[in-house]
């Protein structure tokens, strides 16, 4: 589903979210994001960090095995060093 909408930049650099929008996300907060040839506005949940909360679950080595390898490597690298 994609909506567009034209707005006004005010003076002041202002832009208003229309009513619309601002009741199918309810957002307080948003960001915008300058990707150079547009800008995205984004909302923002309530509390950002607790909306992050499981959201890598299952993408890539637990936290444990990444520590575990990283330091592994490191004490590679260390042994192979010029004394």
């Amino acid at each position: 589903m994609s909506t567009s909408y034209m707005m006004k930049v005010s003076t002041n650099g202002q832009v208003s979210i229309p009513a619309e929008a601002r009741a199918r996300w309810h957002a307080e907060r948003v960001l915008v994001v300058d990707l150079g040839d547009r800008v995205v506005i984004r909302p923002l949940p309530a509390d950002p960090v607790d909306a992050l909360v499981g959201k890598y679950r299952g993408r890539g080595p637990a936290t444990d095995t990444a520590r575990r390898t990283a330091r592994s490597e490191d004490a590679t690298r260390e042994r192979r060093k010029p004394r």
